[in-house]
């Protein structure tokens, strides 16, 4: 080999070299260095809400409020159009009135003119028994004086059996026009009151709900239909979002660090470039699904993925839901 080749040899060796070396020198600058990254777990905030809903289908009259509102409880919100609820009260109402009358009538018993008239049937039946009794008892002494046969004294008593049970029939009717209704048909016609009542106080309630009213404070954050739509039973009308604010994170068990319930942390609110503390209040895994790094995949060991919820320590203004949270560990 001559000395030009060596040269030229010499020169390549020395070239792989250095390309070695470099490579080598970046690598361990890589895991010096770009490994020692901090890792950032982004979350959002989230916020509790309510959805004002009618129990009665109708068709939106008025709507009070509109987005982005701050209501108080007991504020009007949407006011709907139900002419079915207000008929059907106005036929409970007069359900309810004709019971009511049924009621009165059996309590009270039949009217003065009618006892009055039992009462005179009454009499005549006394006085036509008692004849019948003096009649019976002056032939059966004939009859025992041996005067007058015995089917003489047969018919007189089969006359005096007959007025008799005459005068207790007319006495049960005296007595029944007196004191009205039997107890049965008087419970009866409670109960009928009672039922009709029911109907009305029922519907009193579902009249109300046509005035849909706010039921605690908080923002109004959507708005569903529009004036003059129909709504169904139970159909959502508007979301009310309340002062009640939180944010929930995703953090591998790698990234947790001893992390615990009571915690407080610190994040970062890109919205208003700050950093708030904050208190964990709820973790829980995720399960399996999606959020699990198989062994296989990493080479070392499975971590799953909790859910981590936690509420500023003091109140901030301005928060929405769907706001970035940024933690840094």
């Amino acid at each position: 080999m001559s000395n030009q080749e060596r040269s030229q040899h010499r020169s390549i060796l020395i070239a792989l070299g250095a390309f070695v070396g470099t490579v080598a020198i970046v690598g361990l600058l890589g895991y010096l260095f770009l490994d020692k990254t901090e890792e950032v777990i982004q979350g959002q905030i989230e916020v509790s809400e309510y959805r004002v809903s009618s129990k009665v289908p109708g068709r939106i009259l008025e709507i009070e409020v509109q987005e982005g509102d701050f209501v108080k409880a007991g504020d009007t919100l949407a006011i709907l159009d139900a002419p079915e609820v207000n008929a059907q009260k106005e036929t409970a109402s007069a359900a309810e009135g004709a019971a009511a009358a049924l009621s009165r009538m059996a309590n009270k018993g039949a009217r003065q003119e009618q006892i009055q008239g039992a009462f005179q049937i009454w009499q005549q039946a006394k006085a036509g028994l008692d004849i019948a009794k003096k009649s019976y008892d002056r032939v059966n002494r004939l009859f025992e004086e041996g005067v007058v046969t015995a089917q003489k004294r047969d018919e007189a008593l089969a006359s005096y059996q007959a007025l008799q049970a005459q005068e207790q029939a007319a006495k049960s009717q005296y007595d029944m026009a007196v004191n009205g209704a039997r107890e049965e048909e008087k419970q009866a016609a409670a109960e009928r009151v009672n039922m009709a009542k029911g109907n009305v106080k029922l519907l009193n309630s579902m009249q109300k709900e046509t005035v849909q009213i706010a039921q605690m404070d908080g923002e109004v954050s959507e708005i569903y239909p529009k004036v003059g739509e129909l709504v169904g039973t139970g159909s959502p009308i508007m979301s009310i979002a309340m002062d009640d604010v939180w944010a929930t994170f995703n953090v591998r068990e790698d990234q947790m660090k001893g992390m615990k319930v009571g915690d407080k942390i610190k994040a970062y609110l890109p919205a208003f470039d700050k950093e708030i503390e904050m208190e964990v209040y709820f973790m829980k895994d995720q399960g399996t699904y999606a959020v699990w790094k198989a062994t296989k995949a990493n080479g070392q060991y499975d971590l799953k993925t909790f859910e981590v919820r936690a509420r500023p320590l003091k109140a901030e203004e301005g928060l929405k839901a769907g706001m970035s949270v940024i933690l840094k560990k």
